[in-house]
């Protein structure tokens, strides 16, 4: 199944893309797309459901196809070329670091530059959300464990990263640096997450492309990993990783995100992301 969420900010409804490319509404069956929704019982009711027994919308703005995030964690430098276009040697060990889950937007809505930015940069991500409580899992079981994948838009300010002192996290948690979406596609849909294209555009340019068989750390791996040091909760997302084409990777000079530019990205059966970069609100 496609879930998604749709509606103002804060106050979006659940609902599902029937395979006639018809949103139908599920607020009949389920409250919202989020951590009590996404259970392996609760998504087996709802895929029984007709989907033609359903109203059908006219969405206006898809938000994120996750609601009420417990914890965005993300991978860093997950891809062999894209730690060494950072120059950085790839890791021995999983890199994380956690998103603040106010930088959470859906996949269309604006991107802010923030105020005293210099190196605004985008990253495609494979993301994967948990379904079921993950403690101690081993690799072979991982999946299971796993509700669905989205679209997720990494976007980072490098200065903040990486020059200002401290963690990642000040570098990644601006508002609107988490776009995630359009769609939670649901495991069943996925015969292997490690056989998924990812690209990024920006103005209409081909910055990325890469493919999740390149991760250094697969998504089962990944899952297992992470369980040993903090308990998943089903709404948890990670993200895990990018391929090469970051902005800071460009050469001879590095090119950074400004206000008035356009980004489209998406993976191979999870659909598109598309946003416009803005300066800092209030």
């Amino acid at each position: 199944m496609k879930l998604l969420r749709y509606g103002p900010f804060g106050a979006e409804k659940p609902a599902l893309l029937a395979e006639d490319g018809t949103i139908r509404d599920l607020s009949s069956i389920i409250a919202d797309i989020s951590s009590q929704t996404l259970r392996d019982e609760t998504l087996a009711h709802v895929r029984a459901v007709d989907p033609a027994s359903l109203p059908a919308v006219s969405p206006g703005r898809i938000g994120a196809c996750v609601g009420n995030i417990g914890k965005f964690i993300c991978v860093g430098l997950n891809y062999v070329d894209h730690a060494r276009e950072t120059g950085k040697a790839p890791p021995e060990e999983p890199i994380l670091f956690m998103k603040a889950t106010t930088a959470v937007v859906g996949p269309n809505d604006d991107i802010e530059i923030p105020r005293g930015s210099t190196k605004a940069d985008w990253e495609v991500e494979l993301g994967v959300v948990i379904g079921k409580r993950a403690k101690y899992v081993p690799e072979d079981k991982a999946l299971d464990h796993v509700a669905g994948y989205c679209v997720v838009n990494d976007v980072s300010e490098r200065a903040f990263q990486s020059e200002r002192g401290g963690q990642w996290t000040k570098g990644k948690s601006h508002d609107t640096f988490g776009p995630i979406g359009p769609y939670l596609v649901t495991r069943d849909e996925v015969t292997d997450p490690q056989k998924l294209s990812l690209w990024l555009d920006v103005d209409g340019v081909r910055r990325q492309t890469g493919t999740t068989g390149n991760m250094i750390f697969p998504v089962a791996f990944l899952v297992s990993y992470i369980s040993q040091f903090m308990t998943l909760e089903p709404g948890d997302i990670i993200a895990t990783g990018t391929p090469p084409g970051v902005g800071m990777g460009i050469r001879p000079e590095p090119l950074f995100l400004k206000p008035g530019q356009v980004i489209a990205l998406g993976i191979e059966g999870l659909g598109q992301q598309r946003q416009q970069t803005i300066a800092a609100r209030d």
